[in-house]
């Protein structure tokens, strides 16, 4: 996807906080996953006062104003709180999961290319994070359409033995091609279950449903994505299956 090029060296977004690194005493370098322009680092100064260090939290979605003099500065942030997900997040470990997976997804986005999608995506999960299965669910949609955008996505449209689109109910671990139930029934140990609610927007899933699901994308991931062990998915998020199928709520 081609990098959109802000004008004047300036511009404002609405932004998902990704990463926050201290810079010296006061300050910090943070890293915003925003609508038009993706993931974006820049300069927030004062981000040690205790006001910021309140809303400044992975999670949170801010309005962001980005500055600097040339495009290949650094660049300074204007941020103002809009929404304070990260305090749900502290709720219950399923919701702190899914906000841990949305920032190490969404740094895996190349630097200034622009992923709306991706906002959007990760914007209605946040939003739904006091419905565990809900949160859990859509986190599983997003990740699916994060190796679509970057260029990994799986071919759930069709049974890659038949042709046919109905009742596709398999993924192949290597190839990410789907199977219908009948195809590949014969090859069922080999297979990775397809949840039907990835396929209708509509079907409400069932826990076992989500957790299936978020094993799918799990495996693509980490085959795909996190391939290397300084960037592994992380270990909250790997277990995220197991925490929907013991307990669906906080």
């Amino acid at each position: 996807m081609q990098v959109k090029k802000p004008k004047n060296m300036q511009w404002r977004d609405e932004g998902i906080i990704v990463n926050i690194r201290q810079h010296g005493e006061n300050h910090a370098i943070v890293e915003l996953f925003t609508h038009r322009y993706g993931r974006w680092p820049g300069m927030l100064h004062g981000a040690a006062s205790r006001a910021r260090r309140a809303w400044l939290q992975p999670g949170n979605i801010v309005h962001a104003a980005w500055r600097a003099r040339t495009a290949e500065q650094l660049g300074t942030w204007a941020l103002e709180p809009l929404a304070q997900h990260a305090a749900v997040a502290l709720g219950g470990r399923v919701a702190l999961a899914v906000v841990q997976a949305l920032q190490a997804e969404l740094a895996l986005c190349p630097e200034r290319a622009p992923h709306p999608p991706l906002f959007d995506g990760a914007k209605l999960v946040l939003e739904h994070l006091g419905d565990s299965l809900t949160a859990a669910a859509l986190l599983a949609r997003f990740e699916l359409a994060l190796l679509e955008q970057l260029g990994y996505g799986l071919d759930l449209d069709r049974c890659a033995l038949t042709g046919r689109r109905e009742d596709l109910a398999w993924v192949s671990p290597k190839s990410g091609r789907a199977a219908s139930r009948e195809a590949g029934a014969a090859w069922a140990d080999r297979l990775l279950p397809l949840p039907a609610f990835l396929l209708d927007a509509n079907r409400q899933p069932s826990a076992r449903e989500v957790a299936e699901a978020l094993r799918l994308t799990a495996h693509f991931l980490e085959k795909r994505l996190f391939t290397s062990p300084e960037g592994a998915l992380p270990v909250l998020r790997q277990r995220l299956p197991q925490m929907l199928l013991g307990k669906t709520e906080g």
